[in-house]
């Protein structure tokens, strides 16, 4: 009975199953019949566990929605290969960390059959460890109009908070907010071992942030500083902001007191 009322759920074709992947399987499993598509043999007993079926790209591409989880590197070939075998009607989802350039490869290549949402779920397997309820999304409406469906269903299904915006916006803000956090968590990963006993509350907090980001795959990286179109401007005007710290705080030091020119 329970296998009959599965397979009246509508089929999902995940396409990179890695971390990602895995955890959307973990929630859309209820809700969906999944297949998944991913060229490194280390997935199947995961997807075994999770009830997911490895196939071919063609095969998963055939599927009511295909949500697309491959890195920016190989994204445009994927896309091509996923345009060729796209049924009509069907809709296709990204949930990368940059929209601006994933968003301009899925218009140009797919379909005008195919409804297009560019997403990304502003959490990771690290922070939604506990459950995504509450957590945020960026919803990207591209090409069609289930985006609003979409929309109802992230809200209603999974508990997110869906935050309706513009891959142009979404990029401007992430080149700040992803941005500037993996760039500070690189470099404080670079000066650990960082001190784990005499810890203010405010240490412990940038602590915990960085341990949410430090294990992400470096195409994640890649993609965050290099592929959105934003992050160079503002990775210059913190750099330039922090050299201008440094050389007002050794002015400073550098200037004898009004006390220490009194006495001498």
């Amino acid at each position: 009975m329970n296998k009959k009322i599965r397979s009246q759920n509508p089929s999902l074709g995940i396409v990179g199953f890695g971390a990602f992947g895995q955890l959307a399987a973990r929630h859309l499993g209820p809700h969906f019949e999944i297949s998944a598509y991913d060229p490194s043999e280390n997935v199947a007993e995961i997807a075994k566990q999770l009830g997911v079926r490895l196939s071919s790209l063609d095969s998963v591409s055939h599927a009511d929605v295909i949500l697309i989880s491959a890195p920016v590197s190989s994204f445009e070939r994927v896309v091509s290969e996923i345009a060729i075998a796209c049924k009509p009607g069907a809709l296709i989802v990204d949930v990368g960390s940059v929209k601006v350039v994933p968003s301009e490869i899925m218009r140009r290549l797919l379909p005008n059959h195919v409804d297009i949402v560019a997403s990304h779920p502003l959490f990771g397997p690290q922070s939604a460890a506990t459950g995504i309820a509450g957590l945020k999304i960026a919803v990207c409406p591209i090409r069609g109009r289930r985006h609003a469906r979409l929309a109802a269903f992230l809200r209603k299904a999974l508990g997110l908070t869906v935050i309706m915006t513009t891959p142009e916006s979404h990029d401007k803000e992430a080149a700040v907010v992803q941005g500037l956090t993996h760039l500070i968590a690189k470099v404080l990963v670079k000066m650990g071992p960082l001190p784990t006993r005499m810890t203010t509350k405010s240490f412990e907090l940038l602590t915990e942030a960085i341990s949410m980001v430090q294990h992400d795959a470096p195409e994640v990286f890649e993609a965050i500083e290099k592929e959105n179109p934003y992050a160079e401007s503002v990775r210059r005007r913190f750099f330039d902001l922090a050299a201008s710290l440094s050389v007002e705080l050794e002015t400073e030091l550098s200037t004898p007191s009004h006390n220490e020119t009194g006495n001498q």
